[in-house]
């Protein structure tokens, strides 16, 4: 165990004791952190992400310093962290400091210079991410929000949103997801026998249809009416 230690000089396989205990020490402790901690970046997950990052990073590099020590810091931080994810959830006036409340960026077609201020991006900033959304008209948007995690919300007038079955006043129909039984040349069985098709009758549908064979096959799905997709390789 001389490698949790600072020594002058390590072993090449010293090293790579330590990195595979820092890699599964930095697993174990974002699985206790939880999916937050990795799909939003907020503030409490950014102070967290830059302080493991430089505190795991240094005993990986320098053999001077001992794991022991980092590792420690690692789990008084991941107790700091989750408590802190414990107050946001239960005392208001911690959670408004932690994650504040969304700034409105455009209300009404307008946008609020005061507040692009405050949220610190710029004009051009606001429009690609407006853009992205395929909103080419900032008059079209009747609330823009700045989110605490640095996305932004745009809702559309309802003059300009997409039409559903509901406005159209259409029979609804049965929502269908379709599930991947074919993925990279490989048939995934348990998906397979959960929507109880046969094999030989997607290997049969698949050559018939395409000319291909499985392993011609990057993605298949089918959906609850047997409708069968298939992407090929190209």
């Amino acid at each position: 165990m001389e490698f949790f230690h600072g020594q002058e000089a390590l072993t090449a396989m010293q090293w790579i004791l330590r990195a595979i205990v820092a890699f599964f020490f930095l697993l174990f402790a974002a699985k206790i952190m939880g999916q937050r901690s990795i799909s939003q970046l907020r503030l409490l997950d950014f102070v967290m992400a830059i302080s493991i990052g430089n505190i795991i990073a240094h005993p990986l590099s320098d053999e001077g310093l001992g794991m022991k020590g980092s590792m420690i810091t690692m789990t008084v931080l991941v107790v700091l962290y989750l408590l802190g994810v414990f107050m946001s959830l239960n005392w208001i006036s911690f959670r408004h400091f932690i994650d504040p409340s969304p700034l409105t960026l455009i209300k009404d077609g307008q946008i609020i210079s005061k507040n692009l201020k405050k949220a610190r991006i710029s004009v051009d900033l606001l429009l690609s991410e407006l853009r992205k959304e395929q909103i080419e008209d900032v008059q079209k948007v009747a609330l823009a929000l700045w989110e605490p995690d640095g996305s932004i919300s745009s809702f559309l007038y309802p003059l300009h949103q997409t039409l559903t079955q509901t406005d159209m006043k259409l029979a609804p129909t049965p929502f269908s997801f379709p599930s991947v039984i074919i993925k990279e040349g490989k048939i995934d069985y348990d998906e397979v026998k959960n929507i109880n098709i046969n094999v030989d009758w997607l290997k049969n549908e698949i050559t018939s249809a395409y000319d291909a064979d499985i392993s011609d096959v990057l993605l298949a799905t089918i959906d609850s009416n047997k409708n069968l997709q298939v992407f090929l390789y190209t």
